[in-house]
């Protein structure tokens, strides 16, 4: 079946007798578009067939890799089927591929069973695409966690409660500098190359990223709701993902630069605090994600990053908490906050020549 998943063109499950159901996702372009290309349900779709069958005993289709495998095998007949959805899903339908290695290939019998059964069987792949669909797309726009509270009911204007977290600001140093010189596509390119290996590490350490704001990433990694929970294990994930993403970044501006692209920097605040989870907007446009005193801290600092010519910053509460060495910079004034936020940095020196990247960057500024 196709899919609208922005990584995968399809899924499909295969069965073989005596064996186990396996499903396979089918990633867009390079070797599996290729292959896709080489395989009977392809050929039926480019003729705008929707039934397709080969006598693999008498050597028919063995131009085709899978059945020249199947023949190989002792497979004597290959039939597809394809059922279309109705027209105004994206999804257009599904394809039905059935091998025999029987003597003789398939009986008329078979096939009349096989036909009868293609209507109700399309009704249910439609349904269950679709509903597979409407979850994978709202992840994709919305992250794991939080679409399985959406889909749990949590669809409402205010719905949502407080919880304790560690926060991750990250921002593209500089960026709306490159926006004077570079077109928008490439300026679009730019941006899913940084933020592929940010959500990339944020992931890996069980963050969500909940926004995309511009040149800038928000995300977060929940403490929990036990009364015995330690802030120390969310706080090490967020702080695991700065610190690889900040060496990740550093490789593709090495990459970049090599081929005369420019150098740009990322900026990381960790915070740890109160938000509130749920949705806020208007009536009919919701958007789930956190608000609060601990993300607005987290923004103030980030400003910060320049000012102090450090790459990654961390608030008094998150430094207390990570478990790690930490030096005070010193207590500043954040705009709109009423008191002044001391504000640390890590005593190792991991993200040294990140600094550097940071110096640099200013003096182009």
């Amino acid at each position: 079946m196709p899919s609208l998943h922005p990584m995968y063109r399809g899924v499909s499950a295969n069965f073989v007798r005596g064996g186990t159901t396996t499903i396979e996702n089918s990633e867009h372009g390079g070797i599996e578009e290729r292959n896709f290309e080489r395989t009977p349900t392809f050929h039926l779709l480019s003729r705008g067939e929707r039934k397709g069958r080969w006598n693999l005993a008498d050597g028919e289709g063995l131009e085709y890799p899978r059945l020249k495998e199947f023949a190989l095998a002792g497979a004597t007949d290959h039939v597809v089927s394809i059922f279309e959805f109705p027209k105004e899903v994206a999804l257009r339908g599904f394809s039905l591929a059935l091998t025999s290695d029987a003597s003789g290939g398939f009986s008329d019998e078979q096939l009349t069973t096989v036909a009868e059964l293609i209507p109700a069987l399309g009704l249910a792949c439609y349904r269950m695409a679709a509903s597979k669909t409407a979850a994978d797309i709202l992840a994709v726009y919305t992250g794991a966690r939080t679409s399985a509270r959406i889909l749990a009911g949590e669809a409402q204007r205010g719905k949502g409660g407080s919880i304790n977290a560690a926060v991750l600001l990250a921002d593209l140093r500089n960026f709306t500098a490159l926006t004077e010189v570079y077109q928008s596509s490439e300026i679009a390119g730019v941006l899913d190359a940084h933020f592929e290996l940010i959500g990339r590490h944020v992931e890996e350490n069980s963050g969500e990223i909940l926004k995309f704001m511009g040149d800038s990433v928000l995300a977060i990694f929940p403490i929990g709701s036990g009364e015995g929970d330690d802030p120390e294990k969310a706080c090490r994930a967020a702080l695991a993902s700065a610190r690889n993403m900040l060496k990740a970044n550093e490789v593709l501006n090495r990459e970049r630069t090599g081929k005369g692209g420019p150098d740009i920097g990322v900026d990381v605040v960790l915070h740890l605090g109160e938000v509130f989870y749920g949705n806020i907007g208007a009536r009919g446009r919701l958007d789930f994600t956190v608000i609060g005193r601990a993300v607005n801290e987290a923004s103030r600092i980030e400003k910060l990053c320049g000012e102090l010519g450090q790459p990654l910053l961390m608030s008094e509460s998150f430094a207390a908490a990570c478990g790690v060495a930490c030096e005070r910079l010193g207590s500043f004034e954040l705009r709109g906050v009423s008191r002044k936020a001391d504000v640390f940095k890590l005593a190792d020196p991991i993200v040294a020549s990140a600094r550097k990247s940071v110096a640099k960057a200013s003096d182009l500024a």
